[in-house]
């Protein structure tokens, strides 16, 4: 692996040492270096700037990380796609609804590439979400359908599969087949 990849890695990892996944325990930088597997394994045109974003994507939000400490340490096309990865909405803005839909409107401005590592995100949140908590799962899966209509732009690859995981939800949940 890329030296700078490792470090980022690290970085990660140290960024989010007190924390835990919310329904596995499981140390939280196991969720983006599931982001950025499946960015390796399933998408095109990979860049080495979008691993390292995939692996520091939830760094500002959640951390104490700046984005000018993405930006010191990763450069400028890291810190944009982590910036554009990152939620703007706070909790002053108004319901969940509300601050859902101004964070998809700062991601819709986003390029392919922030496009793609959030379709990687998707997937890999899905996955738990729906496992773990079925009751929220239903207000989560009806933000992702919003949400893929602001990433198309995305890796194809990737937002077939986020598609597809969206619609089967959708489709169960009409014929009676999911349980809450």
């Amino acid at each position: 692996m890329d030296n700078l990849i490792d470090f980022a890695d690290s970085f990660a990892e140290y960024a989010h040492r007190n924390q835990k996944r919310k329904y596995t325990k499981e140390p939280y930088i196991e969720h983006p270096r599931e982001v950025c597997n499946i960015l390796k394994s399933k998408a095109k045109n990979v860049t080495k700037e979008m691993l390292i974003a995939s692996l520091l994507h939830d760094t500002v939000e959640d951390t104490d990380v700046t984005i000018e400490d993405i930006k010191h340490y990763f450069g400028k096309e890291v810190a944009y796609l982590v910036e554009c990865l990152t939620d703007v909405s706070k909790l002053s803005d108004g319901s969940r609804e509300k601050r859902k839909e101004i964070d998809r409107l700062h991601l819709a401005k986003a390029s392919p590439q922030a496009k793609t590592i959030k379709l990687a995100d998707l997937i890999n949140n899905t996955e738990s979400i729906t496992k773990y908590d079925k009751v929220f799962a239903i207000t989560y899966m009806k933000e992702k359908r919003l949400l893929l209509k602001v990433l198309k732009q995305g890796d194809k690859r990737l937002y077939k599969i986020a598609s597809e995981i969206v619609n089967k939800f959708f489709k169960e949940l009409d014929n009676g087949q999911w349980r809450a």
